[in-house]
């Protein structure tokens, strides 16, 4: 039988837990299901904009990141990875150092402190390894639920959804997820994420919210769900053009 590109998770082993939605959804399954096969086919293979070369790169990459933009992140961080890849590296570096690369990142002085201490644990209590649960992941200083969502989906290709100030806003926004805090609404989007969409639902959603569905006005009129979107704040439907859609298949 053949597939839409990219639908699966590249693990079987990592599905998705059933779970019943917890609200009452203003969007059908079909509707649901369209919506992901939309943003499948608009972004086949979706990646992380954070710059980074390997797990522990990547988690310190997240961690770093928060309160800032991925582009300033990057700027401070390619040079900083490029002599501390690794956490017997950056415990040579050192915090005075540290804060030195990062100096451009908001809360630079708290998060240069934690990366030291995220080091020292890793080598301490993992080896030097990034752990691949979440519940490890989030006894590292300086890294919450949505750090270790991340590096579990862009690391080790665990489906999971990390609840950023963009999903947030959609899953409320469009009525898709509501809640009222991220854990809400990430358990509301797990509960209706057609599973075989579920691996890069993630990235997905984020870069819908970071260039369409934006904060201060949605461009709607370059939406490719705008026909099937029930959001109050929509200013038009889909332009014809966008509206018909190819599946791509393997």
């Amino acid at each position: 039988m053949l597939k839409r590109k990219n639908e699966l998770a590249p693990s079987a082993a990592a599905k998705k837990p059933v779970r019943k939605a917890k609200f009452r959804c203003p969007y059908s399954p079909a509707e649901i299901d369209e919506i992901f096969r939309r943003f499948s086919i608009q972004r086949p293979e979706p990646k992380g904009e954070l710059h980074h070369t390997n797990p522990f790169t990547l988690v310190v990459a997240v961690a770093l990141s928060a309160q800032a933009t991925d582009v300033g992140v990057n700027k401070a961080t390619r040079p900083l990875f490029a002599v501390a890849d690794s956490p017997e590296k950056m415990l040579a570096l050192g915090e005075e150092k540290v804060r030195d690369y990062i100096r451009t990142i908001g809360l630079y002085r708290n998060k240069a402190k934690n990366v030291i201490l995220l080091s020292e644990k890793l080598i301490r209590d993992f080896g030097g390894e990034v752990p691949h649960t979440r519940e490890e992941l989030v006894t590292l200083p300086g890294v919450g639920r949505k750090t270790a969502n991340v590096v579990l989906s862009m690391a080790f290709g665990i489906p999971a959804l990390a609840v950023d100030t963009h999903i947030f806003r959609i899953g409320n926004r469009l009525g898709i997820a509501p809640g009222k805090t991220p854990e809400e609404v990430e358990d509301n989007f797990l509960s209706i994420i057609p599973e075989k969409y579920l691996y890069h639902a993630h990235h997905w959603l984020i870069l819908h919210g970071r260039y369409t569905c934006k904060a201060r006005r949605p461009e709607c009129e370059h939406c490719v769900i705008a026909d099937v979107c029930k959001s109050a704040e929509k200013t038009n439907a889909i332009p014809a053009e966008l509206k018909e859609l190819p599946v791509q298949v393997i």
